[in-house]
């Protein structure tokens, strides 16, 4: 199976034209074309499932379009998303970022999704896509290094009560490296499939590893890159992997 993570940034773009007419302009404005960009890489890619983080999901910004949806029915997936921020966060009554959230779609059939929620942070959702025979996690952690900390004992609580191996996607804001999370691995048996440590962020130079893929015991990798397209500052991941076995208890 083939599994594609990419923070899309809204799909506002990246470089000159976000900041026209003025400094930061794009990322309320938009950018419509940089969806259909984006699109058309995820088809290359060809992919069985897809993780996005910072989805529009029908603000002004995005002209009132599910980007989320917008994907899924262009490239034929199903689409599960929801807002990142907390069920009672005010950010839900804002402009735009009240629209602000993350995504998964897949081929496959999916056997079920659940939307949990961190204690801690602004952005708190975590979204559970349970496959028949493994499971994935799509996180985006704080930016606080004491809050990503506190999120990551809870993700660690629902990965070890999973009864299949279970693979962990996302942006987790690392800004220290793969070293910020060694513990959490090591403890929830997860290791990343990025071996080389290649840096993801920003996606024009790229100096910082901000992005994961993490995978536990009886699931078998047997690809992974990062592909240098700059349609958003973070660089996509891709990992190619097999579920062996189910994970021992």
């Amino acid at each position: 199976m083939r599994l594609l993570l990419y923070n899309i940034r809204y799909a506002v773009g990246v470089g000159a034209s976000m900041h026209m007419p003025l400094p930061g302009a794009g990322y309320v404005l938009g950018n419509q074309n940089v969806l259909v960009e984006i699109t058309r890489f995820i088809k290359s890619v060809d992919a069985d499932i897809v993780g996005l983080i910072e989805v529009d999901t029908g603000s002004i910004r995005s002209r009132n379009v599910n980007q989320a949806e917008k994907m899924a029915a262009d490239l034929g997936m199903h689409s599960s998303y929801e807002t990142k921020y907390g069920l009672k966060s005010l950010n839900k009554m804002l402009p735009i970022v009240r629209k602000q959230g993350n995504a998964f779609m897949a081929a496959a059939r999916i056997h079920g999704e659940r939307f949990h929620y961190f204690d801690t942070g602004i952005k708190r959702l975590i979204i559970e896509l349970e496959m028949e025979d493994f499971a994935v996690f799509l996180v985006h952690l704080s930016l606080k290094y004491r809050h990503r900390h506190l999120q990551l004992r809870h993700l660690y609580d629902l990965v070890v009560a999973m009864d299949k191996p279970v693979i962990v996607a996302g942006d987790f804001n690392t800004f220290w490296g793969e070293n910020e999370i060694y513990l959490f691995m090591r403890a929830a048996g997860l290791t990343s499939a990025n071996v080389d440590r290649i840096a993801t962020y920003p996606s024009r130079s790229p100096r910082k590893e901000l992005d994961y893929i993490l995978y536990q015991k009886g699931i078998e990798v047997t690809g992974f890159d990062v592909p240098t397209v700059r349609h958003s500052d973070h660089l996509p991941l891709i990992c190619d992997f097999n579920v062996i076995q189910a994970r021992d208890n």
